[in-house]
């Protein structure tokens, strides 16, 4: 059975290795001021590294949060390339993507290493957002459902109840990112809900249903609407779609008459 809660709607734009520093003010300049008629919406964009800084500057006293794309799980070091959570904590980073399908895929990230992350953003201050996706060579629904419990299970290892409240999931079905096919609305709610009925199992059932849980590949606004009216889709992660600021808007929009209808 599914539990209707008021949990507050969420978009974040993931804009990966896009945008230019010349870009980012005036993108965040023409969406803040119209965010003020969407006050129950959360929104996020989350840019590469290079970007951060001017981010934040260009956010600053507005209602948008900057969010990073990945981070190191060592708080600092010899680890050169890499980004300390310390840093993006004190440059004023409220959010980080930790294992987005592309690092898992390129970059062969483990749970293991998702796990570090999010317990490394946790100590320092910095909401996770976890992503959890989808192998594309699963064979039946039984290892569908296996492989996403087995991924909750392993990236939350060792995180406590009480920060539980600072953490997002994002269910990222693999084919579906960039392919410009989202999943149908009713084989992601099915997803989302067997991540939910797996914190649920893992903490309690008021944990379970507090926790926001997104939905993330290829989300674009003629799909946003019914994916977010889904009763265990909070939001949506959007990539391409959010690089358009006007269209952020809309996905805002959207996430806005879906929560409140």
């Amino acid at each position: 059975m599914v539990i209707k809660m008021s949990r507050r709607p969420i978009v974040i734009a993931n804009w990966k290795m896009n945008k230019l520093p010349s870009e980012v003010s005036q993108y965040i300049q023409y969406v803040a001021p119209k965010l003020d008629g969407y006050s129950n919406v959360d929104a996020v964009l989350a840019g590469q590294d290079v970007l951060l800084n001017t981010m934040v500057m260009a956010a600053k006293d507005t209602s948008i949060e900057i969010g990073a794309e990945n981070m190191y799980w060592q708080d600092k070091g010899a680890y050169t390339g890499e980004t300390s959570p310390r840093a993006l904590a004190d440059l004023g980073i409220s959010k980080v993507i930790i294992g987005h399908s592309e690092r898992r895929n390129y970059f062969r990230e483990t749970d293991e290493m998702v796990n570090l992350k999010t317990l490394a953003a946790l100590r320092n201050g910095v909401e996770p957002i976890i992503a959890i996706d989808e192998a594309v060579q699963l064979s039946s629904l039984n290892d569908h459902a296996h492989w996403i419990v087995n991924q909750v299970v392993e990236s939350l290892k060792g995180v406590t109840e009480q920060e539980m409240s600072r953490i997002l999931l994002a269910y990222e079905p693999t084919a579906a990112i960039g392919s410009g096919q989202a999943m149908t609305p009713v084989d992601a709610q099915k997803s989302l809900r067997i991540i939910r009925q797996t914190v649920a199992d893992m903490f309690n059932q008021n944990i379970a249903d507090r926790v926001r849980i997104l939905y993330g590949g290829s989300v674009k606004p003629a799909n946003a609407y019914d994916l977010l009216k889904q009763p265990d889709i909070d939001g949506v992660l959007v990539g391409d779609a959010a690089l358009d600021a006007t269209t952020f808007l809309e996905l805002i929009s959207l996430a806005d008459q879906a929560k409140r209808n």
